[in-house]
This record gives structure tokens, sequence and C-alpha cells, in this order.
């Protein structure tokens, strides 16, 4: 990270303040809590100032005098991001966005919606579904991250299988650059080739080049019919092969195609409140596996035919298939709780790879080799979207050991981790981003050009470096 830099003077800080107002220039230690401290408690910043502008113009009126007096801003959607992005460590005026909530058109006949960066992913949902459409992007916080902050990590999910990650439902954006310019890039075109693509400079560029106040996002029909069912399986070998007949079966109709391990399940168990095993037996393996379809009916019939071929060829141990909306949520409120739950088990050292789909069983089983020789006792908790080749592959502390003498070890089993992503041609962030987490392994996995080419955009669009220093690059 930066070294700390001094506090902006108390005459500037007032100029700020003056653009929103005194009741959004948050400067009370407490208040600014829920802006500087991330929701694992795994990072903490500090800042002089929580600035909450209510319009783009405001937004404008920030970066051009951060701009013109070299003032460092940490652009903030609903503070759910996983890798530090998000947080000022050094002193940075932090710059939420959570006030430009509006949803501003919603046009079926174009299926677009367009919404403001402080939209939260819900809303953004709730909106579509009032026209019978769907905003296919679901992450487990979607009640308080923001839509801003899913484009700017270019976030995953669990129906990236399907319908892609952030960028894929993107059409046009609103953004405010460095200098305080607005770039109106607000169309609602699936064709447009004047020129290059500027919206996929700001997607996944977690605020170092510009900041997201708007976009214009894709709709798609909703589904007509949803099959859910949780099935326990005997290997992560088998969930890879009934990955491959439910793709060919559904042709395209896999909505999602979860993975977990019973170690996993146990910890969901023990402390999600209301969970409770959909299956009688223990398995070693799960998978949760979602259909989708236009069609009414001959759904569930498709998905007893997937289950059916699996069962007879080994691959599927039992199933369970919801017969309700509450017991398909029920099914996934065990997949979404694998992240929140670790933390009750001790300190957790957490990795978001991808890998190719067909190398997903070898790469747990390698990673799990090399977890085993440097720390023998510690509970591998792979889990996530198979069916995308994005693993979250957590690493639990031994049972009964120290947590910060295990939390220590986090570079040297990253290390481990990242050489198995490696061997495979994967990607040290698969849906997380970069932040400061991953920010100095950078130079060690990427093209050196590519990392040329990144410094040259960042100083092309931001010369005076206030957009977020430090992250990414």
């Amino acid at each position: 990270m930066l070294d700390k830099l001094p506090s902006a003077p108390a005459a500037l800080l007032a100029r700020f303040a003056a653009i929103v107002g005194e009741k959004y220039a948050i400067t009370d230690p407490q208040a600014q809590t829920p802006y500087v401290v991330e929701m694992r408690d795994l990072y903490r910043g500090h800042t002089p100032m929580v600035l909450r502008p209510g319009t783009v113009a405001e937004v404008s009126q920030i970066l051009k005098l951060a701009n013109e007096t070299s003032t460092p801003i940490v652009p903030q959607g609903g503070n759910t991001g996983l890798v530090g992005g998000q947080i000022a460590f050094n002193n940075e005026i932090v710059l939420s966005l959570t006030r430009l909530d509006r949803v501003r058109e919603v046009d079926p006949g174009s299926n677009t919606l367009t919404c403001e960066a402080g939209v939260t992913l819900q809303r953004a949902r709730e909106a579509a579904a009032a026209v019978d459409r769907l905003y296919p992007q679901l992450l487990p916080s979607e009640g308080s991250c923001t839509i801003g902050g899913n484009l700017s990590t270019n976030a995953g999910g669990t129906a990236a299988l399907a319908y892609g990650v952030a960028r894929s439902h993107v059409l046009g954006v609103e953004v405010v650059l460095a200098d305080g310019r607005i770039l109106d890039n607000l169309n609602k075109l699936k064709k447009d080739n004047t020129g290059y693509d500027l919206k996929n400079l700001f997607v996944g560029a977690e605020g170092t080049l510009g900041v997201i106040t708007a976009a214009v996002l894709r709709l798609v029909p909703r589904p007509r019919a949803v099959e859910t069912a949780f099935l326990g399986l005997p290997s992560a070998q088998a969930a890879l092969a009934l990955f491959a007949i439910a793709n060919d079966r559904a042709a395209g109709g896999v909505t999602s195609f979860e993975l977990m391990t019973r170690l996993g399940i146990e910890m969901v168990l023990r402390h999600a409140a209301g969970c409770r095993d959909p299956l009688q037996k223990l398995y070693p393996w799960y998978v949760l596996l979602e259909l989708s379809s236009q069609s009414k009916t001959g759904l569930r019939e498709l998905l007893e035919e997937i289950l059916t071929e699996g069962l007879n060829r080994g691959l599927v141990l039992d199933a369970a298939i919801a017969d309700s909306l509450e017991q398909a949520k029920a099914f996934w409120r065990l997949r979404e709780m694998f992240g929140e739950v670790q933390r009750h088990e001790g300190g957790s050292i957490k990795h978001d790879v991808s890998v190719p789909v067909a190398a997903v069983p070898d790469f747990i089983a390698e990673a799990n080799a090399a977890v085993a020789a440097l720390l023998p006792e510690a509970r591998p908790v792979p889990f996530g979207h198979l069916g995308d080749g994005n693993i979250h592959y957590n690493v639990s502390q031994p049972v009964g050991a120290d947590r910060a003498e295990f939390l220590a070890r986090w570079n040297e089993v990253n290390a481990a981790v990242f050489a198995v992503v490696k061997k495979f041609g994967g990607s040290i962030s698969a849906e997380h981003g970069v932040g400061v987490m991953k920010r100095d392994l950078l130079p060690s996995v990427k093209d050196p050009v590519a990392l040329d080419l990144m410094r040259k955009i960042k100083h092309l669009l931001d010369p005076n470096n206030i957009l977020n220093p430090g992250k990414v690059l």
C-alpha cells in the first residue's frame, strides 16, 4: 500500500463539504465506520471525510476539485468488496455513491434498465421483475451490493454460467472522469461500432480510471419454469461428468451448477440458523443444480432424465428435488452461507480462482495436496461455480489452532495454491477483483505487455493518480 498520506487541510475539506452540504460530508469517526471497515473486518481504513453526493453534477465537482488539488479519492458502492479495493487505507477521501439510487428508466421493449450506481442489485432485479423481465446478475449480497460496485469489480455470481459476468450485462455507462468531465455513453444499443468500446475500460477497473455513476443494463425474459435439485456425489470428477450430461441434455438451460464439500455443509449446519441437510445420508461432495426454461412444461421431466442418467452411471448417489419455492430457497441458503460460516471456525485463508472447467477436479486435488504439505491439519473448503470454472478455494485453520498464527501463513498458502492455478492456466482473481489483496501478485501472473498498457491507460485517464491510488496497480 501507499505510505499514509497527510490529511487534507481543513480549508480544503470545507470546500469539498460545501459541494454536497454538511449533512452529507461525514467527519465523525463513529459515523464513518460503515464506510471504512470492510464487512468481514479484514480491512480497516481511515479518512478525513466521507462524501455522499446526491447527483452526478456533485460527483463531477468533487473530482474536478480533487484533480486540481491532487486530493486522492476512494470511490465506494455498498462496501461489500472482498479484496480491499473500496477501503481508504491512506487518508483518502471516501466517495460513497449510495445516494445515487434512482432507477431512471425500465424499457421492456428494448430489454434494458437504466439506473444509477447506488441502486442495489436487489432493487435492480425487482425493477426488472416488475415488467416481467430478469436482470440476471445474482449475488448473496444483493441487498447491499450496488450496481456501480458490481460493474467496477466485474462481479460474477451464481448465474454467470448461463448469463455471464457483470460486463456481459452492461450496454452503456455514464462515467465521471478524474478531471470532472462526464462521459455520457448511456446507449441501449447492442450494435454500435462507432470506434473504441470505451465502457469496458471502466467495467472491472475498480474505480481507478473513472467513477461509474449510471449504467444501461441488459435484461432478459423471465424464465417460465425453474427446477432446483440438491445432489450427493462421490467425487468432484463425478460432478464434472454430471455437468457434461446436464449441458448436453438442457441445451443452455443450466442456470447454476454449484459444487460443495461435505466439510462445508457441516460448517453451515453448525452455524447457520434454520439450515438442515436435504439428504438423509452423508456424501463427500454435493451439487446444487438449477435449470431454467422459457417453456412452462417439461422442465421437471428433463431434470429427472439428467438425474436418472447420473444415478445409472454412479455419478449421483442421492438427490432431492425442490417441490416449492421455499424448498429451493432452503437449498440455496446452504450454498450461500458457505463463505459466511467459515469465520465461526477460526481463520480462513481465501482464494477466488478460476481454471478451465475440465481441470476443476484435478486443480482441487492438487491444491489439497499442496496445502496438506504445508499445513497437514488445515481444512480445505473448496466450493463454487463449477460450471464456469470459478472455485472459491478457502482453507480453514486446524481445529484448536491459534488464529493469528494460522493467518500469518496467508502468503505461503497463497503461493502454493496459486502455483497450482498457474499450472492449469487459470486466474488468481476470478470474480472478486484485485484491490490491494492481489495487487502485488499481478507482475508474476500478468503478461508484461498487458501490465505496461494498463499503467499507460491509468496515466492517460488519471495523470495525477487521484482515483483509488494504490489499488490494482
